[in-house]
């Protein structure tokens, strides 16, 4: 079953989840950053150079500097499966994103595998990890 443990578990975790997204979107690097736990990691495979960042401070820093590359963005998730084992959590989560680049509308989907993790009562990222499934670039507005 792709959605196992207590309701209000998977409900905080979706939260986080949502969290996540509207601060991408706002840009808010704070309220962001806010959803790391503090020794998190983040994992980019289909970007080797970038790859793995590690602890929160590094990972606000370096999504800081990768937004400069994002003007506009529209940024949507939704998880396609939250199993809750106590304080530990697996989560795979979908994600569509829309922007500007040079002229061009990207259409970008991918696909997070994460671990989240329960500290003093609130869910945190403790490690992610995106693979691209799907890009569309086409002439701005089309």
């Amino acid at each position: 079953m792709p959605f196992t443990g207590p309701f209000e578990d998977r409900l905080a975790i979706r939260e986080l989840l949502e969290t996540y997204a509207d601060a991408v979107t706002r840009r808010d690097a704070g309220h962001w950053g806010e959803t790391w736990a503090p020794d998190a990691e983040w994992s980019l495979p289909d970007y080797p150079e970038i790859g793995t960042t590690k602890g929160r401070e590094a990972i606000v820093a370096m999504w800081i500097e990768a937004m400069r590359a994002y003007p506009g963005i529209m940024f949507e998730a939704w998880p396609g499966s939250i199993e809750v084992d106590g304080d530990r959590a697996t989560m795979r989560s979908y994600t569509s994103e829309v922007y500007d680049q040079d002229g061009v509308t990207m259409r970008d989907r991918g696909v997070y595998e994460d671990t989240c993790i329960r500290i003093e009562g609130r869910w945190y990222f403790a490690s992610r990890s995106f693979r691209n499934i799907n890009r569309q670039h086409a002439p701005k507005g089309v």
